[in-house]
C-alpha cells in the first residue's frame, strides 16, 4: 500500500492464445527469447485502469488519462500486483508479476475533458484484402481504419471476467470498461495488414466520454512514426476511438514493435525496455 492506495492482485490471462498473433502463443514466443506467449498489453493496461478508477470513479471513465509502458512480459496464470502512489495531483503506476517490474505508468483526472474535433481524423475502412508485412506497411502519414467492434449485454460481462475486473461501476452503470478500446487500437494494425509475431510496447490514452455498453466503436488512426531500432521495426499511431460513428471516445497514441528482429540473427531479450 503507498498513500493509502491497496496494491491490486491480478491472476494474468491470455486472452490470445488463439490469436493470429503467435507472440501469444507458448511455442512462438519462446524462439523469441520469451518464457512462454505473452499476456497482451492492452489486458496488463486494463488491469492498470483499475485503481484510477477506484480513484476517481465515474470521472476518471469520463476524462482521465492514462500512460504505460510495457517493460516485461507478464505470462498466464502468474499474479500481476499493480501498485498506485499518489504523485501530486496523480497516481503512478507500476505492474510486478514474478518479483520483476513489468510495466511502468501514470493516471491523472483533467479538469475537463479536452476538445477534438472528429473531422480531424479521416474516417476509412478497414483494408478490404491486408497485404501482406512488408516494407510499404505503416507508411507515415496514412490513415487506418477499423471494422466495428461492441461489447453488449453477456459479452460485456465476458470481457471484464478476461480481465478480472472486479469494480461494480460497469454492470450498476451499464458502462463499457476502457480497456475495450485498447483492444480496438490494436485493431487498427491488424485489421490492415497480415502480420507476423509482433509486440504492443506502449500506449498513451486521454478519454474523452464514458463507454456505454451497447457502443459500437470504432478507430481512426494516422502513422506518425515507422522506424527501426536495434534490429526491431516500430510503428506509432495517433487516434481517436469513435463510439457509433458520432461520439469521441478516447485519443490515444499506440506503439508497437510490428517486426521483431530475428531471433535466428539477434535473440530479442526479455527486457525490450531499451528498444521503446
Amino acid at each position: 500500500m503507498a498513500d493509502g492506495i491497496a496494491a491490486y492482485a491480478v491472476e494474468a490471462f491470455n486472452t490470445a492464445k488463439q490469436s493470429e498473433n503467435k507472440m501469444h502463443d507458448d511455442s512462438v514466443a519462446r524462439r523469441f527469447g520469451f518464457a512462454g506467449g505473452l499476456v497482451p498489453g492492452v489486458e496488463v493496461l486494463a488491469y492498470m485502469l483499475h485503481q484510477p478508477v477506484a480513484r476517481w470513479g465515474r470521472a476518471f471513465l469520463e476524462r482521465g488519462l492514462i500512460e504505460a509502458r510495457f517493460t516485461k512480459p507478464v505470462y498466464d496464470g502468474e499474479i500481476a500486483e499493480v501498485r498506485a502512489e499518489e504523485v501530486g495531483d496523480g497516481l503512478r503506476l507500476g505492474v510486478t508479476s514474478k518479483g520483476e517490474i513489468c510495466a511502468t505508468g501514470s493516471a491523472s483526472l483533467p479538469a475537463v475533458a479536452p476538445d477534438v474535433v472528429l473531422a480531424g481524423y479521416r474516417d476509412v475502412p478497414p483494408a478490404a484484402v491486408r497485404s501482406a508485412i512488408g516494407a510499404d506497411s505503416f507508411a507515415v502519414g496514412s490513415w487506418l481504419g477499423t471494422a466495428p467492434r461492441a461489447w453488449p449485454g453477456q459479452a460485456a460481462t465476458a470481457y471484464l471476467a478476461e480481465i478480472r475486473e472486479r469494480d461494480p461501476i460497469y454492470a450498476s452503470e451499464r458502462l463499457g470498461h476502457p480497456g475495450m478500446l485498447q483492444r480496438v487500437m490494436n485493431r487498427l494494425l491488424v485489421d490492415n495488414i497480415v502480420l507476423g509475431p509482433w509486440i504492443h510496447v506502449g500506449s498513451r490514452m486521454q478519454l474523452l466520454s464514458a463507454i456505454a455498453e451497447t457502443d459500437e466503436i470504432t478507430a481512426r488512426g494516422r502513422v506518425v512514426a515507422n522506424y527501426e531500432k536495434k534490429g526491431h521495426r516500430f510503428v506509432e499511431i495517433d487516434a481517436l476511438v469513435v463510439a457509433n460513428g458520432t461520439r469521441p471516445l478516447a485519443h490515444c497514441h499506440h506503439v508497437a514493435i510490428y517486426q521483431p528482429r530475428a531471433q535466428a540473427e539477434h535473440p530479442v531479450r526479455r527486457d525490450v525496455s531499451a528498444e521503446s
